[in-house]
């Protein structure tokens, strides 16, 4: 039985002091979790200076909420879309020619339901290069999606999803295998 009174997540370390966590607060909510379009450029030097890893050609659209820059890497020619949500409670990579599309969520963060203490747990999330994450698609905590893969609109992924493939559903289930080498088979 969950007894939320005695939960505690004093040993979880946020990665940077009260201070910078509250400036990027500040910082997020009038340049990204806004309606307004700042340029990509801005935002991809605003999470620089907070110490995210970005390549170069990152796209970054209105509404976007990253809770811990400090712990994101983005790949070169990256989009993340309108609403996507990145909570960063554990680090979070994001390969190369990766599409985030609108509103997706990805989620390095739970709770042990079996505890009463009702455990914080954190694990990092992997997206590999040339994948997307459609549209209100969410990612959970310890998850890699594999290089070339695609994860349908709407999806739970809860698991890996193996380089080159298609998954879709609640909970994600691998739908068919896609990508170069596997046209390459089908079309001699």
């Amino acid at each position: 039985m969950i007894k939320l009174r005695k939960f505690s997540n004093a040993g979880f370390d946020r990665g940077a002091p009260r201070w910078r966590e509250a400036l990027w607060v500040l910082v997020r909510n009038l340049f990204f979790d806004t309606p307004w379009p700042w340029p990509s450029a801005l935002k991809v030097a605003c999470l620089r200076w907070f110490g995210a890893r970005v390549g170069t050609g990152v796209v970054i659209r209105s509404h976007v909420k990253v809770s811990f820059p400090w712990r994101l890497e983005i790949g070169d020619d990256a989009w993340l879309g309108e609403g996507v949500w990145i909570l960063s409670l554990a680090p979070v990579t994001i390969g190369r020619n990766v599409c985030l599309s609108q509103r997706c969520y990805l989620c390095t963060g739970s709770h042990d339901f079996r505890r009463e203490t009702f455990d914080l747990i954190t694990k990092p999330i992997v997206v590999g290069e040339s994948s997307w994450i459609a549209a209100s698609a969410f990612v959970g905590p310890g998850v890699s999606v594999g290089a070339g893969s695609v994860v349908a609109a709407g999806s739970v992924v809860m698991e890996d999803v193996p380089p080159g493939c298609l998954v879709g559903g609640n909970p994600a289930r691998q739908i068919k295998p896609i990508g170069p080498l596997h046209d390459a088979r089908r079309h001699p």
